[in-house]
């Protein structure tokens, strides 16, 4: 019986289980993307001006790659220095995202995790709220890469509405912090992904 009941609290949900669910799904959402691309595509423009389908997916891929030290091994952005700048695809982008994307799920689902205070560019922040961010970053950023490629443009409701609640309450700052263009008016009768683009400046 003892083992038994052991084996049930093992099993609980964790009150974290939905965050993460929502991040592996926005992870595997990009990698399908990324999968989609053909070799004559990664030079070709995306939705983000600046930035090439490569450079688009080496943001991401950079954006995964910091997540084990900063929440497996607590180290600062000043400890972990530039080693994460510029292009870190190599020869194989496909598989360098890959890597990166499987790093940064083992690292937020280690136990206790998401209890952890990491240090980003503007503050210790909860690593519950950085999985959060990083979560709507891969979401609305497969979008951009889906239309760049010319695949699929949908999203799943889970990971439009964990989106949509996340970002509403700040979302008159996310212009000013750089990471999204100004919010546009979102077309008649447009849906929540439609809002959703709209809110982070995506023309749809």
């Amino acid at each position: 019986m003892a083992d038994r009941d052991r084996d049930r609290r093992n099993t609980r949900p964790s009150p974290h289980d939905p965050l993460l669910a929502r991040h592996r799904e926005a992870l595997d959402l990009f990698t399908e993307r990324v999968h989609a691309i053909r070799p004559d595509q990664w030079d070709d423009p995306t939705p983000c001006t600046e930035w090439t389908v490569r450079d688009l997916v080496n943001h991401l891929a950079v954006e995964q790659m910091w997540v084990p030290p900063l929440v497996r091994a607590g180290r600062t952005i000043a400890e972990q220095g530039d080693a994460l700048e510029g292009d870190l695809l190599g020869e194989d982008p496909v598989a360098a995202w890959d890597e990166a994307a499987a790093a940064a799920r083992e690292a937020f689902t280690a136990p206790g995790a998401l209890e952890r205070t990491v240090d980003l560019s503007f503050g210790e922040t909860p690593a519950e709220e950085y999985c959060a961010q990083i979560t709507i970053d891969a979401t609305v950023h497969a979008w951009d890469l889906s239309r760049a490629i010319g695949v699929d443009e949908r999203i799943p409701k889970p990971l439009v509405d964990f989106s949509v609640r996340a970002v509403a309450p700040y979302a008159a700052e996310l212009e000013k912090s750089g990471m999204f263009a100004a919010a546009v008016e979102p077309p008649s009768g447009a849906d929540a992904q439609a809002k959703l683009l709209a809110l982070l400046g995506r023309e749809v």
